[in-house]
């Protein structure tokens, strides 16, 4: 697999948040890449050395216009509760499936970090400490802060864990202020760690497939199963962010379709996606990784919308059954324990049911979520939520 920034302030970087639609839903699109230089976000950190969701309804295009009351406003209508586990026959994500948080549209939260209180303890032989990252979502600072907690980075966001190994669990982009930034940050990253014998590495979300569908296919018509939708208004109703679009370049793009699905590590089945949607690609990693990246190469507009519907599902490992979906991903690929992201813990957890009936507490997670018999963890802590970004050290003691 090929795998290939910053510190920023300690405040939170006011941003439009909570799955809701950007202002510039309406633009034209495609976005074409303009000729550079491109202008990176405002910040005392230096990026110029770097090298480098959802139900049934038919979708054809932008959304019509739809303001709501208060200061909300731009916001398209959304479903009351959770979506079920089980998808409607014909699901096709072309419509947000996780409610909005209304609590405005930035929250400031203090970001205290000693970088002397995560000293990574390095081994004298075999590989390093094992470390996952859950959802990024465009949040570099809080990315930055996170691993700077846990001694991954030092203050200048360089790589000062030798021998440790870091799996980010995919969806670097979108809703988020700077997702080109966390892409490069984790480029750069993979050839530090590379370089003194460990490794930083990451697997493909379904917003990496969102973003490169956009990219590809633009407003072409796709077969969604429920009706004609297109990569591009997905990927604006979704948090698509204008600037990334116009950041987004070649090796970006070569990168991301690079990106494996799945991996083993020390036990661990790391996914993105909580759903069994893998074992449709393949009976062993091997083949899940090698049909995926196939099919991104085949460059077919209506099979690349599959694999994106399909990773977008969620919540397949909760409830009833949940267990037995998770051991059938075991069973299949090997491991002890499922890791994923994708479905942010306060949903799994039933914090959050609604707009309007949900603690706004409930999202402030702090750790991953452990469920399924003990099975799976869950690594998506909320950051777009103002939630907390997750960096874990595997295994859990629990």
């Amino acid at each position: 697999m090929t795998q290939g920034a910053g510190q920023g302030p300690e405040m939170r970087t006011p941003t439009v948040r909570d799955f809701r639609v950007p202002a510039y839903v309406h633009d034209a699109g495609p976005y074409a890449q303009p000729p550079g230089p491109h202008p990176q976000p405002a910040g005392p950190y230096d990026r110029s050395a770097d090298p480098y969701d959802q139900t049934a309804d038919p979708y054809t295009g932008p959304p019509e216009p739809y303001v709501q009351p208060g200061p909300y406003a731009g916001q398209p209508p959304h479903s009351e509760g959770v979506v079920p586990a089980e998808e409607p026959a014909g699901y096709t994500p072309t419509e947000r499936d996780l409610p909005v948080i209304n609590r405005g549209d930035t929250l400031q939260v203090q970001v205290s970090v000693d970088p002397e209180a995560g000293q990574v303890v390095q081994t004298d032989e075999g590989p390093g400490p094992l470390y996952v990252v859950g959802d990024v979502h465009g949040y570099i600072d809080e990315l930055v802060a996170a691993l700077r907690e846990k001694g991954l980075i030092d203050a200048e966001g360089r790589w000062v864990a030798g021998t440790s190994r870091l799996w980010f669990l995919g969806d670097f982009t979108d809703r988020g202020p700077d997702g080109i930034g966390v892409i490069d940050l984790v480029m750069r990253l993979s050839a530090e760690a590379a370089a003194v014998g460990g490794y930083c590495k990451a697997l493909m979300g379904n917003h990496e497939l969102l973003l490169l569908g956009a990219r590809r296919f633009g407003d072409t018509p796709v077969n969604s199963g429920a009706g004609t939708a297109t990569f591009q208004a997905a990927w604006l109703l979704n948090g698509g962010q204008k600037t990334d679009m116009e950041r987004l370049q070649d090796h970006h793009l070569q990168w991301m379709a690079r990106l494996d699905a799945m991996e083993l590590a020390d036990g661990h089945l790391l996914v993105h996606s909580d759903t069994t949607a893998y074992l449709d690609y393949g009976d062993s990693i091997e083949a899940v990784n090698d049909t995926i990246r196939e099919t991104l190469t085949r460059n077919d507009a209506d099979e690349c919308w599959d694999l994106f519907r399909k990773f977008t599902k969620r919540f397949a490992f909760r409830d009833d059954g949940g267990a037995q979906a998770v051991r059938s991903l075991l069973e299949t690929y090997g491991g002890s324990r499922i890791v994923h992201g994708h479905s942010p813990i306060p949903y799994l957890r039933g914090d959050m049911g609604s707009e309007d009936g949900g603690d706004p507490s409930a999202a402030l997670i702090e750790e991953p979520h452990v469920y399924a018999d003990k099975l799976a963890i869950a690594m998506d802590g909320g950051v777009t939520m103002a939630g907390k970004l997750l960096v874990q050290q595997l295994p859990l003691d629990s």
